[in-house]
């Protein structure tokens, strides 16, 4: 057995750019590279590690900590979790940007490892630089806070503790039912320090994806219930799009006519256009899955969580004898809404029930209820993409109690723009190329696209909405075009998320891997403004205006925000649209360029896609001076007593 002395950091440069995963006999290098911020907790360490030999491992320079990380995640997602990037910052601040992150990473499934700089090992110069120091236990530092999001956590406060938590970081995050935010912790003393490592821990190590099979007494089980039931629905998930499953999902729904209804993480992975694809389903549901979800028998779930946003806060599905069929690698999603459990691969699990419900001639139901929620789907999602301002008497989308005539020729004066939302996005969805990729995350912005979005080419669909992380929108197409690079990358952003989080703009140009930053600017925080207004209040410090002299409230005039400008000073090629045919221009214009582009887009508030059919359980006063509040109340009492308890 041979020795190798090197540094903690050294050594762990060294395993990182030794892992790949196997899936389906095809084998990839698993760490692609690492996203860096130095500072004085990482930059003598993993830095001095990464300078001197970095092997294959690509090394890119982040700007904020979150930023990078949301962008790795992007990448891991994109590639559907067979490789990723790693990221690096330094102790305390720097890796506290990476909490958010971390989170996003966990709740949505996707394996991410961050290699955050920590406070010394020895604890002899305490306390340093950027330390916390808590009198009650000396032992913990900001990295503590990334237990409660990450899926595996370590700190490495000997060299030689380095091989069990590499190995442990590894089974987590190849793990497709364990998989998240994976945290190692490195003192930035213990870094430096030297050990004889032994060779056999940098060997080649090959990670298979195990494709875990159904057994047949979960499948007897599944077919049982299947038995008695004449409405099924599928409900497509992010599963589904991660084990390449589309094609399994396609034949079982064709040969048993089932309709599917996808979540935000599963939609693209069969294109809109599927005679039997019903849209999104629940709270940013469609017209179409929500009108089905309604009388469904049985809800077979493939690779979804059941957040609220699907089930509606467990209100959508309700037919007094709804079922549910769930197929999960994790056994704790498998478990919910009381299912009959098929824990498996859902590519093997889907082509195994098929198989079996073709030999008992099973046929579902519905008739032609799907053809006409299909046609009804179409028609709603043309009128919304048609529905443009007119001078009297326009009614928006979301019709609520803001003052809109006052608001919008405030609106007009200041933007020179009446354009309307879903009007925009009827023009992106008809005019970007079929094989882009489009991004988003939060805002109004991720319920218009799964309403009325329609998915033309595999994998095009890129929502993070399992944290819906404002910020995540930028940094992650950066990733994504660094995933896919020959693929148009589009950010669908509004104005709120934009400020959050954008500088990786500046990496996306650094590295020559262009986005194209699609910005709504309608002033305001706009779903949030809709979902106060809904549930009984004002519109009250969530439109984005100056503080009133008078009132001494945010209730003066719209701050204006020129964010062409900003971008143009990162050195992105910019656009300002007021008007549909500006927009098709800018364009147009855009898919020529080599550098990164924002197109800053001003568009009417309240002019979003309206929910269909839905509800969303949100905390709301109980009492309240408001009889509209109070009002609120009571509905939700109602609804509550309609929803399934757990």
């Amino acid at each position: 057995m041979g020795k190798i002395r090197l540094t903690t950091a050294q050594a762990l440069v060294r395993f990182l750019d030794n892992q790949y995963l196997s899936v389906d006999g095809v084998e990839t290098k698993f760490v692609k590279g690492i996203f860096a911020i130095f500072g004085h907790g990482n930059v003598l360490g993993l830095g001095q590690a990464l300078e001197q030999d970095s092997g294959d491992l690509v090394v890119h320079q982040g700007r904020n900590e979150q930023g990078m990380a949301h962008a790795a995640i992007g990448y891991a997602k994109q590639k559907l979790r067979r490789e990723i990037i790693a990221c690096t910052s330094s102790v305390g601040p720097g890796a506290a940007n990476m909490i958010t992150a971390a989170g996003t990473a966990s709740a949505n499934r996707i394996p991410l490892l961050l290699l955050p700089g920590d406070v010394f090992a020895t604890r002899q110069p305490d306390p340093v630089l950027q330390q916390i120091e808590q009198s009650h236990d000396l032992s913990i530092s900001t990295n503590d806070a990334f237990r409660a999001v990450s899926k595996y956590w370590d700190r490495i406060n000997r060299p030689e503790q380095l091989m069990t938590a590499c190995i442990n970081a590894m089974r987590v995050l190849t793990d497709p039912a364990e998989t998240g935010a994976v945290t190692i912790s490195l003192p930035q003393d213990v870094q430096g320090e030297a050990y004889d490592y032994p060779d056999y821990f940098f060997q080649k190590r090959v990670h298979l994806l195990d494709r875990r099979l159904p057994t047949e007494a979960q499948l007897a089980a599944a077919l049982q219930l299947m038995a008695g039931k004449r409405k099924p629905m599928i409900v497509c998930g992010g599963g589904v799009k991660y084990s390449e499953a589309g094609e399994a999902l396609r034949q079982f729904a064709e040969r048993h006519q089932i309709p599917f209804a996808e979540t935000q993480a599963g939609k693209g992975t069969l294109v809109s256009d599927h005679p039997l694809n019903v849209g999104g389903v629940g709270e940013t549901g469609c017209l179409a899955a929500n009108l089905l979800a309604k009388e469904a028998d049985l809800v077979i779930g493939v690779g979804t969580r059941y957040t609220d946003f699907t089930t509606a806060s467990k209100w959508i599905f309700q037919n007094p004898d709804v079922s549910y069929i769930n197929i999960n690698v994790s056994n704790f999603d498998a478990y919910k809404l009381d299912a009959v459990q098929v824990v498996a691969d859902a590519r093997e699990a889907l082509t195994a029930l098929d198989e079996r419900l073709a030999q008992q001639g099973f046929s579902s139901g519905w008739g032609e209820q799907i053809p006409q929620a299909q046609s009804r789907l179409l028609k709603e999602t043309q009128r919304v993409y048609q529905a443009v301002y007119s001078n009297e008497g326009f009614i928006p989308e979301i019709d609520d109690s803001l003052d809109r005539e006052a608001v919008y020729a405030e609106f007009n004066r200041l933007t020179d723009s009446f354009l309307t939302q879903s009007s925009v996005l009827g023009t992106l969805n008809e005019h970007l190329p079929k094989d882009s990729v489009i991004v988003a995350a939060a805002g109004s912005l991720p319920g218009d696209l799964q309403r009325v979005w329609r998915t033309k080419d595999y994998n095009s669909y890129h929502v993070e909405y399992g944290y819906s992380c404002m910020g995540y929108e930028v940094s992650a197409s950066l990733g994504v075009k660094l995933a896919e690079p020959h693929r148009e990358v589009y950010t669908l952003v509004g104005d709120g998320s934009f400020m959050m989080l954008h500088s990786e703009l500046v990496t996306s140009i650094q590295e020559r891997a262009k986005i194209n930053v699609v910005l709504f600017d309608n002033m305001t925080n706009g779903c949030i403004n809709n979902l106060q207004i809904e549930h009984g209040m004002e519109s009250f410090t969530t439109e984005f205006r100056f503080r009133n002299s008078e009132s001494g409230k945010l209730n003066g005039g719209f701050i204006p925000v020129d964010f062409a400008a900003i971008a143009a000073g990162y050195g992105c090629k910019t656009y300002r649209v007021t008007t549909l045919e500006q927009l098709k221009e800018a364009l147009e214009d855009a898919r020529r360029q080599t550098v990164s582009t924002l197109i800053d887009i001003k568009v009417l508030p309240k002019t979003m896609v309206h929910k269909y059919f839905s509800w969303w359980r949100v905390g709301g006063a109980q009492v309240s001076e408001s009889e509209r509040v109070d009002a609120v109340a009571r509905m939700l009492n109602e609804h509550i007593g309609q929803a399934r308890e757990y």
